[in-house]
């Protein structure tokens, strides 16, 4: 069996954000931090293309497969194909408050059902010998009772669920967007650090508009891991220095110029393998566009990166070509 490391460090599924593009994008910056795909339904899996939603490349490791719903049958055949593809870690959304996810009665609503979801999660761990997490939120619309969480997060643990993921707000079921989910309803991080105090032997990661080191730090005093949204999808680079902070690791930080210069060959390979199914430069560039956030220039950066025209050309080079129109000395 593999050796993983931690989970002291992760970044969050996001649909349309997180694919496997994307995530070997963010592992030509950090080495250790673990990687987790876009929500994939049991449907997706059970009657549509598995090769499709679970393909994925082995530099992305650990990264780990999360599904969407909530027939225990159905999460164990996933779980299982997952496991046969070669992820990690197989992670039940109860999270998501879409009105979409809500119709297949699977995501945050999921929360009102604990017993539901510990035999999900039973079903689960029977079927695969890798770990099966769960994400989820604090409470479900006005319930802030922190009672609720912490008998769904005991239910749940007693079907041998040992990590959670916690997302410290609210999901507000109506009334609000997914994208209002994440930034209405009030974070409250003293929740998943009395969980933590509560559940000592679980691992509970904390997850919920975290950006910089220093925070990081914070909450690692009081929980065991912690989970960045958009922060590491709108700014990649910040993860540069987590290898060496948190994880100990001595190597050498890739400047962003030897981060796009990996990426070429990976960029060329896939457009020359998946070239019969219309696989266009911008499906990676795009996860791209925030790599030098923060650097005069960064602006002409995503801008030629996002140039119609330049992006035709499907020539991967491109990127260090926007690299050195920033007009700046050097990237480090």
């Amino acid at each position: 069996m593999k050796t993983l490391p931690p989970r002291t460090l992760s970044v969050a599924p996001m649909m349309d954000w997180t694919d496997r593009h994307c995530r070997v994008f963010h592992r030509q910056i950090t080495r250790h931090t673990w990687l987790y795909t876009e929500m994939v339904t049991t449907g997706a899996l059970v009657y549509g293309d598995v090769e499709r939603h679970l393909r994925f490349n082995e530099e992305e490791h650990p990264v780990a497969l999360q599904l969407g719903g909530s027939d225990p049958a159905d999460l164990a055949k996933s779980a299982k194909l997952g496991e046969q593809w070669g992820y990690d870690e197989i992670n039940l959304n109860c999270g998501c408050p879409s009105e979409r996810v809500q119709k297949g009665a699977f995501g945050a609503c999921l929360m009102g059902e604990p017993q539901l979801v510990a035999d999900c999660v039973k079903a689960m761990r029977d079927a695969v010998s890798i770990d099966v997490t769960v994400k989820h939120r604090i409470g479900i619309d006005r319930n802030e009772d922190y009672a609720f969480v912490r008998d769904f997060v005991g239910t749940v643990a007693a079907a041998g669920c040992e990590t959670f993921i916690v997302h410290a707000r609210n999901a507000i079921l109506k009334g609000l967007s997914p994208k209002e989910n994440r930034e209405i309803p009030p974070l409250k991080y003293d929740v998943a650090y009395a969980l933590k105090r509560d559940f000592p032997d679980l691992e509970i990661i904390i997850n919920g508009g975290i950006k910089t080191e220093d925070e990081i730090a914070l909450h690692l005093e009081h929980v065991d891991g912690v989970m960045l949204g958009r922060e590491a999808y709108h700014n990649p680079y910040s993860m540069a220095a987590y290898d060496a902070r948190f994880y100990g690791d001595s190597a050498a930080i890739k400047s962003r110029e030897e981060v796009l210069a990996a990426m070429i060959p990976y960029i060329q390979a896939q457009l020359d393998l998946h070239a019969s199914r219309g696989l266009k430069l911008n499906s990676i560039t795009r996860h791209m566009l925030g790599l030098m956030a923060g650097l005069p220039g960064a602006r002409q950066f995503r801008q030629i990166m996002s140039d119609p025209k330049k992006l035709a050309s499907a020539d991967p080079h491109l990127l260090l070509d926007a690299a050195a129109r920033m007009r700046q000395p050097a990237l480090v």
